[in-house]
């Protein structure tokens, strides 16, 4: 019996399930293909002996033994040739990636560009800030015409963005790491769900808003972060650097959550003629109340337009003409 014994690069050597040990045990050999096989110190730490041959010798070496053989194949490489049909075969996963095992080969990505490539090595927070904008908003391009494929890639250069900040910052002293930037992440989401990791009861997702916003509350005050104004306010946090529809809807929002009267969105007219700023702000109102996203629905318009346009230049061209 020639058994492939199959792991990953991304879990720990040795970190075996137990029929992947029973078969090294037990096996009359054991083969790898390379001195370098990740698996051989924790072999030779167990006790078990092994020899290093080239795929075809492994076969051979199987179709002559007269027990079973184990093959170390390479992680995440190629298995060794086919046995002869005399000997049977199977193959063993020793071990399986966890569900986000390829995020590792990404952070291990970035660590060799940011030391080989000279455009990599060279970026700072400042010069990627750009992308920190262009990038989700390509991804919410490709979500709006519904390709799936180009927004799984584009999600993936989001995903990009936070790993090479990451990178950037590690190199700084006192900087922080990736690992830094999931922890935070992590900790956050557990923080702000009690009512999923802990004793906390809601009745509905209105609720679990109402309790995320006091959570932040909290976290401020206990950071000492203290409102632009000097008292606090639920507006505290919400980013001014947001596109104007955007901003206007969240603040909002956070107004209507607090119970903040809807009367008050006219009151915060400048008494300027036009006044257009303040009607649009009444129509971001009008979206919030027919429960749309101004921003969205604005997108949404513009792409509709963009294609009337675009059938209007259409029907002006000379026939015979494209």
């Amino acid at each position: 019996m020639l058994t492939v014994l199959r792991t990953s690069p991304r879990v720990a050597p040795g970190l075996l399930s137990f029929q992947a040990w029973e078969a090294l045990r037990g096996a009359r050999r054991v083969l790898a293909g390379s001195p370098e096989h990740p698996l051989l110190p924790a072999l030779a730490e167990a006790g078990i002996g092994y020899e290093v041959v080239s795929s075809e010798d492994a076969a051979r070496l199987a179709a002559a033994a007269d027990g079973d053989v184990v093959w170390l194949a390479d992680p995440g490489g190629e298995a060794p040739a086919p046995p002869p049909d005399s000997v049977p075969a199977r193959v063993i996963e020793g071990s399986r990636d966890l569900p986000g095992a390829r995020l590792l080969d990404l952070v291990a990505t970035m660590d060799t560009l940011r030391a080989k490539c000279p455009w990599d090595a060279r970026q700072t927070h400042a010069s990627l800030a750009p992308h920190l904008l262009e990038e989700p908003y390509e991804a919410l391009e490709a979500l709006e015409t519904g390709d799936d494929a180009a927004f799984r890639e584009e999600l993936g250069d989001v995903l990009l963005q936070v790993v090479f900040h990451a990178r950037i910052a590690a190199e700084r002293p006192g900087g922080y790491t990736v690992d830094d930037v999931a922890d935070g992440i992590v900790a956050k989401l557990v923080r702000r769900h009690p009512h999923v990791f802990a004793d906390v009861v809601v009745a509905d997702a209105d609720e679990v808003k109402r309790n995320w916003d006091e959570i932040k509350r909290a976290e401020r005050a206990e950071r000492g972060v203290e409102s632009v104004s000097g008292t606090p306010s639920v507006l505290d946090g919400v980013p001014f650097g947001q596109p104007a529809l955007a901003l206007a809807a969240q603040l909002q929002r956070r107004a209507a959550r607090a119970g903040v009267p809807a009367d008050l969105i006219s009151a915060g007219s400048d008494g300027s003629a036009a006044g257009l700023g303040d009607q649009l702000l009444r129509l971001v109102a009008a979206a919030r109340e027919a429960e749309l996203d101004p921003e969205l629905e604005l997108r949404a318009a513009a792409r509709r337009y963009r294609d009337v346009v675009r059938e209007w230049e259409r029907s002006r061209q000379p026939q015979g003409q494209g």
